[in-house]
C-alpha cells in the first residue's frame, strides 16, 4: 500500500508538471494565434482556431520543457510575458500577409481594378490583393508552414526566454526591420505593375498630344484593365514565388536584424 500511494504520489507530482508545462506553451501560442497566416485568418472559427493552439502546444511542448521554469516563478508574470511574447511573435509573421495585401492594392490602383469586388471577404480589399493574398496562404501551407510555424516557436525560447519581457530597444530594432520589409515587399512585388501603368499612361499621352480629337480615356482605359489582367497572370507565380522565398528565409533566422 505505501508503495501504491508513492507511485500515486509521483505520477501527481508529473501530471501537474506536464499541466503547467503545456499551460506555460499555450499562452504563448494562443497569442500567436490570433495573427499567425493561415491559422488565424479571420474567416477560420474561434473553435477551430482553439483547436490548432491545442494542437501546436502539444507539439512543442515536449521539445522546450526542459526550459520551462518551475511553477514558484509567479502566474501573473508568466501570463504577461508570455502573451506579449506571443503577440510579437504573430504580428511578425502576420506582416508578411500585409505585405501581399500592400502589393495587390498597389497593383490595383495602377491598373484600375482597386473597387472591383473590394469587400468580398473578411478583410475588405481590392480583388487582386484578395487573389494573391488567398494563393499565397494556400502556397505557405503546401511548404508545410505548420512545420516552420512549430520550428518558429520552439526556436523563440532560446532567444525570448519565458518569464522575461524582451528588452525595449531590442524590440523595437526588430519590430521596425520587420515592417521596414513587409513595405518593402509589398512595393517591390507591385512593382511590375507600377512600371507598365507608367509606360501605358505615358504612351497615351503622347498619342493624346498627337491626336487632341481621340478620346483617350474611353480607349486608354478598357485596354489598361486588361492589360493588368494579363500581367496578372504572367507575372502572379514569379511574385508568389519570390514572396515564399522571403517567408521562408525568415523562418529560417526569424530573430536576425536584416
Amino acid at each position: 500500500m505505501t508503495q501504491m500511494l508513492d507511485t500515486l504520489a509521483q505520477l501527481a507530482g508529473v501530471g501537474e508538471t506536464l499541466l503547467w508545462t503545456g499551460f506555460v506553451v499555450l499562452l504563448r501560442v494562443g497569442a500567436a494565434m490570433a495573427l499567425l497566416p493561415a491559422f488565424g485568418e479571420l474567416v477560420v472559427p474561434q473553435r477551430v482556431r482553439l483547436v490548432l493552439a491545442l494542437a501546436f502546444t502539444a507539439v512543442i511542448a515536449p521539445a522546450i520543457s526542459a526550459r520551462i521554469p518551475a511553477m514558484d516563478q509567479g502566474l501573473w508574470t508568466v501570463l504577461l510575458t508570455e502573451t506579449a511574447t506571443g503577440l510579437a511573435l504573430g504580428a511578425a509573421l502576420r506582416l508578411f500577409v500585409h505585405a501581399l495585401q500592400i502589393a495587390g492594392a498597389i497593383a490595383a490602383q495602377a491598373t484600375s481594378l482597386a473597387q472591383l469586388f473590394a469587400g468580398a471577404g473578411a478583410e475588405p480589399q481590392p480583388a487582386i490583393g484578395h487573389l494573391l493574398t488567398v494563393a499565397g496562404l494556400a502556397l505557405a501551407m503546401a511548404a508545410n508552414l505548420h512545420v516552420r510555424i512549430a520550428e518558429y516557436f520552439i526556436l523563440s525560447y532560446d532567444i525570448l526566454p519565458v518569464g522575461r519581457l524582451p528588452g525595449a530597444a531590442d524590440m523595437a530594432d526588430w519590430g521596425l526591420a520587420q515592417v521596414t520589409r513587409a513595405f518593402a515587399a509589398g512595393f517591390s512585388l507591385a512593382m511590375p505593375f507600377v512600371i507598365a501603368s507608367f509606360l501605358y499612361n505615358l504612351a497615351l499621352g503622347v498619342i493624346n498630344r498627337a491626336m487632341p480629337q481621340l478620346m483617350v480615356a474611353f480607349v486608354g482605359a478598357p485596354a489598361l484593365t486588361a492589360g493588368g489582367l494579363v500581367l496578372l497572370a504572367l507575372s502572379a507565380p514569379l511574385v508568389l514565388a519570390v514572396w515564399l522565398a522571403a517567408l521562408n528565409l525568415f523562418l529560417a533566422a526569424p530573430f536576425a536584424v536584416p
